[in-house]
């Protein structure tokens, strides 16, 4: 679980970092260019497709996990807009709070 948890940090620290200058450098206009880039039907666009579906997926596991309750609903809208960003944490969070138990960090709600 120690290398687990090494992982996730690291990889937030990167993505946040990554995220940060990209921000600074070409501002917040992402939407545009995600959308723009599937419109094409180009590689760039089948990466963020690809990457879409992730993104769905990832929200309606967090949703699941938490039994689809109010507080689950809202924390699977953060991870669609979130992505990576909010996934990172929040399994590094919950690695701690289910005392590093991959089945209850993955099952949550549904072993209580």
């Amino acid at each position: 679980m120690k290398v687990f948890r090494t992982l996730l940090l690291g990889l937030w620290v990167t993505l946040a970092g990554y995220t940060v200058f990209v921000i600074a450098r070409h501002g917040m206009g992402l939407l545009p260019i995600f959308f723009g880039d599937i419109a094409t039907v180009s590689w760039p666009g089948q990466f963020n497709l690809d990457f879409l579906c992730f993104l769905v997926l990832s929200a309606l596991w967090t949703a699941w996990r938490n039994g689809f309750s109010a507080t689950g609903l809202l924390l699977a809208v953060v991870a669609f807009f979130g992505g990576a960003g909010f996934l990172l944490p929040y399994l590094l969070f919950l690695s701690f709070r289910e005392n590093g138990d991959p089945v209850r960090v993955l099952a949550g709600a549904r072993l209580r």
